[in-house]
């Protein structure tokens, strides 16, 4: 379950999110919403962020004479969207991210385009070194309004077991 409410006190009641690791199943396929759609703002903010300095990113005149006659979305935006989609049903309870592979941006987003996700759940093991967690890896594909693929990738996360989450010592 992704998101339940858990009564933490007389009239009071504290929202949860995240799977621990005995939830996950190989096979399963998580739908993210909500989408997001992504504004020329947040585009230019994160090319000046990350100090990416292609003009395909935020000069239109530039980028109108390219293959796609207006600017692109970074493309480590894309992927930072879609991994934050994620995190509710995938990584909320996650110790720890490990790794991220197999990363493909497969079309290209504009300004304007509106992403949505989902998860798959490839493997899960116990921790050889952690008992109280395992590693769970999913691929995460997103998708633009049109039902377009835009970016897969996969993502390994060390996941807690349930009764051993670090949101109960940090009172979350």
């Amino acid at each position: 379950m992704t998101g339940y409410v858990e009564k933490v006190g007389e009239n009071r009641y504290r929202e949860r999110f995240g799977r621990y690791y005995e939830d996950f199943q190989p096979g399963d396929i998580y739908e993210h919403r909500p989408g997001r759609t992504i504004s020329e703002t947040d585009n230019t903010w994160f090319t000046l962020l990350t100090m990416n300095q292609h003009p395909m990113h935020f000069d239109a005149e530039y980028a109108k004479h390219s293959e796609f006659g207006r600017i692109i979305v970074a493309s480590p935006l894309t992927l930072a969207i879609l991994v934050g989609q994620s995190v509710s049903d995938v990584s909320q309870k996650a110790i720890a991210n490990l790794g991220w592979t197999d990363i493909k941006m497969t079309h290209p987003v504009f300004a304007g385009d509106t992403l949505t996700s989902e998860s798959e759940v490839k493997s899960k093991r116990e921790s050889k070194s952690r008992p109280k967690a395992g590693l769970v890896t999913v691929e995460t594909r997103g998708f633009n309004q049109d039902g377009k693929t835009v970016c897969t990738f996969e993502r390994t996360i060390l996941v807690a077991k349930r009764g051993f989450e670090n949101e109960e010592k940090a009172g979350y």
